[in-house]
């Protein structure tokens, strides 16, 4: 008797990190208000860590799944919201001040969000190594600036995280079928060869 494929269970070490991540949004938000700001930035780093985690396990123990890329995601856009709200909450003078970088990374990983949910009518995950990299700079960036440390990296991270998007964008726009894990515009283009080949 031939015995059926086992799929991978979406129960698995790597989403439990994701979904840890998800549930650090509530305790970021009381903790803003409540003008903790050392926990604040505590809680962030902890939750950047779970970020590098999950996909750390993920690789390690094969457990790469659709649904574990997609919460991923999932747990990506919360904290960058919420960060973004949070630090308006905590350090009103520094957003002013910063304001027009703010917006631009607000709106880099937000738009492509968007055009996602309008053209597949889900999240996005391509994890491109374009936005691994702001991502990282972006954190970065922010512990510096609301930390009092420096100021100039959040220029930086506008910049990369608008290149990112960018790039997001164009790979939503060239593909016919939402994909998972993405990494770059040329592997997008490489989908589209394929699909045109296939009809």
């Amino acid at each position: 008797m031939q015995q059926k494929e086992s799929k991978p269970s979406i129960y698995n070490l790597p989403n439990l990190v994701s979904l840890i991540r998800i549930l650090m949004v509530p305790v970021l938000f009381s903790l803003a208000f409540s003008q903790q700001a050392t926990w604040f930035l505590v809680v962030l780093i902890f939750s950047e860590f779970t970020d590098v985690l999950d996909g750390f396990l993920a690789r390690y123990l094969n457990q790469i799944t659709s649904m574990g890329s997609h919460l991923d995601s999932w747990g990506d856009f919360s904290i960058y919201s919420s960060i973004s709200i949070c630090a308006w909450i905590l350090w009103p003078e520094i957003v002013q001040q910063n304001l027009p970088f703010l917006i631009i990374i607000i709106a880099s990983f937000t738009l492509p969000v968007l055009l996602g949910l309008i053209k597949f009518r889900t999240f996005t995950s391509y994890h491109t190594w374009s936005v691994k990299i702001a991502v990282a700079i972006t954190v970065i960036s922010y512990l510096l600036l609301f930390s009092g440390l420096l100021d100039w990296p959040i220029k930086v991270a506008a910049f990369v995280s608008l290149i990112a998007a960018l790039e997001e964008m164009a790979i939503t726009l060239i593909i016919k079928h939402e994909h998972a894990d993405v990494r770059s515009l040329i592997q997008a283009l490489q989908y589209r060869r394929q699909n045109n080949s296939n009809q």
